[in-house]
Order: structure tokens, then C-alpha cells, then sequence
């Protein structure tokens, strides 16, 4: 049935517009967790971060006179995506408590690579070409460059862990890219993010409760306007408007301009935060992005 109706159109002049505003806001949300990291723990403010985004979900689909009712046959869906996005906020959160956020933002955005390859062996007509796996190698050789300085410094192995999380945080992702560009072909865009938040409110609870019950909040402006961030901007809007779209466009059609994400957040971590912009870090920032753009950039076959 996900065969038959199955749309991935090439995106029009509007859409690439959309997406680069998109993107370059999503490029400052490692530096929003940075911040907000200061005044919340990891999994309570994963848990504000999703009731916010809830409530702007919720509110365009009412306005807009949307049913969210949940229909038995979706559950199984909407359950496997909401717990790979419980664990990717989980992973990408904690990973940023432990490096800075500017290498959060390179191992974050590899996330468009592992969509590609997911995207060989999950979605139609989407297979891994040579300039693809050139892409592929070149991204992760970024990834590794920057992590030069943690290997010949001492006293850095935290910020080497805090990459690993983050890199699995951005595999995460990609599977819950790969699997929403499926499902959302059959569920209504708004009903599939709300449940996707809903479903994953009580998770994140119950973590919370287990792991920061002694961990109190400090309710700063600072990390309080980066939670707002988090909720209202890139949950309610950024997310929304990337589900509606992904039901009908390319996916690696539309990945390939994250490679702004890399430069819009080191760029707001030197200037918010006063991170370094070393020759390694901003090498590794450009192989990145250089990878990400020939994964997506071959043409497409007719």
C-alpha cells in the first residue's frame, strides 16, 4: 500500500526556501540545549521541550480543524517513531552536556548521511551510488578531523564521549526521518507529530522521574528562552513544517541543505558562547558539509 501511493516529488523554488530558513534554525538548537542545559536537566528539559511543542502542534491543527483522533492501526507506528525520538532528544541532550556545542552541531548534522544510506534499503527508488558513498566517506572523515584536538589533548576525553552521543543521536534521527517519510504517506502530517509528542510526554516522564528526581531546575531567562527555543521554534515549527513537506518531497532531495546547519551553529556558538573556531573545527565543518552536498547533489535517474 506505502508502495502504491507513495509520493517523492523534486521540491520547488518555494519549498528550497523553506528549508534553508528551516535549517538554518535548527543550526542553533545545539547551541539552545548548550544554554538551556545550564538551568535543566537532560531528560526534564527533553520533557518541557515536547509539551511545549505539543501545545503549538496542537493548537495549528485545531485551528486548522484537523482530527487527531488516533486510529488503531497507526499505534504500532507512531509508537516505534516516538520512542526513537525519546532516544534521540535523550542522546543528543546528554551528548551536548559533554562537549561544546559547536562539535555537537558537526556530529549532529551527519544525520542527513545515515538517511541516505537508510534510504538504500528502506525507501523506493533511493539507492547508494558512488558519488553517494564518496559523500559518505568525506562526512565521516570530517567528523574524524574534528575530533583531532580531544585525541592529542589530555583532560578532553569527555568532550570525545559527549561526540559519540551525539553521533548517535544523529542515527537516531535518521531513523526516525527514514520511517516518518514512510508512515506519513498514511497519516495526516499534524496527527502523526502530536501523537509522535504525546506518546513520548509519558516516556520522558517516567525517566525523568527515575534518573533527576534529585535534580533540581533553575528557571534562568537564559535557559529559559533556549527551552522556548527548543519547544516553540524548532518542535512546533521547524518539525511540523519538515513532516509536511517529507510527505510529498525527496528525502535526499531535502537533507542536502542541512549542510547550513554545521555553519549557522558553530557560527551562533562563537558568537553566544565564545566557543574556539580552531582550523580543526572549521576543516571538519566544511568535509561535513562537502559530504553531505555529493551525497545528495548526482542527478536523478528517469
Amino acid at each position: 500500500m506505502i508502495e502504491k501511493e507513495f509520493r517523492n516529488e523534486d521540491p520547488t523554488g518555494k519549498v528550497i526556501t523553506l528549508i534553508l530558513f528551516l535549517v538554518s534554525l535548527i543550526g542553533a538548537g545545539t547551541l539552545a540545549i548548550k544554554i538551556g542545559l545550564q538551568g535543566f536537566p537532560p531528560l526534564k528539559m527533553a520533557l518541557f521541550r515536547n509539551i511545549l511543542g505539543i501545545i503549538v502542534v496542537g493548537g495549528v491543527g485545531f485551528y486548522f480543524g484537523v482530527s487527531m483522533r488516533l486510529r488503531i492501526e497507526e499505534f504500532p507506528r507512531l509508537l516505534l517513531i516516538a520512542l526513537l525520538q525519546v532516544l534521540h532528544i535523550i542522546t543528543l541532550n546528554v551528548g551536548t552536556q559533554y562537549t561544546t556545542a559547536s562539535r555537537s552541531t558537526i556530529f549532529f548534522t551527519l544525520y542527513p548521511v545515515f538517511v541516505v544510506v537508510l534510504g538504500h534499503f528502506l525507501l523506493p527508488n533511493d539507492r547508494l551510488s558512488a558519488t553517494k558513498l564518496l559523500g559518505v566517506l568525506a562526512a565521516f572523515g570530517g567528523m574524524l578531523m574534528a575530533l583531532v584536538p580531544n585525541l592529542q589533548g589530555a583532560g578532553k576525553v569527555e568532550h570525545l564521549i559527549g561526540d559519540l552521543i551525539v553521533t548517535l543521536s544523529a542515527c537516531l534521527l535518521a531513523f526516525r526521518i527514514t520511517f516518518t517519510k514512510l508512515f506519513v504517506q498514511e497519516i495526516y502530517p499534524y496527527r502523526l507529530l502530536i501523537w509522535l509528542l504525546g506518546i513520548s510526554i509519558p516516556f520522558l516522564f517516567i525517566l525523568s522521574y527515575l534518573f533527576e528526581r534529585e535534580k533540581p531546575i533553575e528557571w534562568t531567562l537564559a535557559s529559559s528562552a533556549a527551552l522556548l527555543y527548543q519547544g516553540w521554534v524548532i518542535t512546533g515549527f521547524c518539525i511540523l513544517a519538515l513532516t509536511w513537506v517529507l510527505r510529498k518531497y525527496k528525502a535526499s532531495k531535502l537533507v542536502v541543505f542541512s549542510f547550513l546547519m554545521p555553519v549557522s551553529g558553530v557560527l551562533f556558538s562563537k558568537l553566544f558562547l565564545g566557543d574556539a573556531l580552531t582550523f580543526y573545527l572549521l576543516a571538519g565543518t566544511g568535509l561535513v558539509a562537502t559530504g553531505i552536498y555529493l551525497v545528495n547533489r548526482q542527478p536523478e535517474k528517469v
